[in-house]
């Protein structure tokens, strides 16, 4: 599993103007399950995206499709963890999506 951590390096204004791709982007993932959730850090200084995905070389090849990693507008750090303890919910579906 990977944490896709989105930092902005564009202004506001230009991630809005990318945001209806980058949408897009997230529905594509989260049909092909390998996105979990996503959403923006606060303060709006970029985002995060939880991803399921079984290499890193698939999640760079996952974060490469992003408009806003294509267009430049956010850097991206991806992060790899081994989930050893979450809620039970979480188990079932982690199940469901493999």
């Amino acid at each position: 599993m990977f944490i896709f951590n989105l930092t902005y390096i564009k202004p506001i204004l230009e991630v809005e103007k990318m945001l209806p791709a980058h949408i897009s982007y997230l529905e594509e993932n989260y049909n092909a399950k390998k996105f979990i959730c996503s959403g923006r850090k606060n303060p709006r200084t970029g985002g995060i995206i939880l991803c399921n995905c079984a290499t890193k070389q698939e999640a760079e090849q996952i974060m490469e499709q992003d408009p806003f990693f294509r267009e430049k507008i956010a850097r991206y750090e991806i992060i790899e963890f081994v989930p050893s303890k979450s809620l039970e919910e979480f188990k079932t579906l982690m199940e469901k999506i493999k």
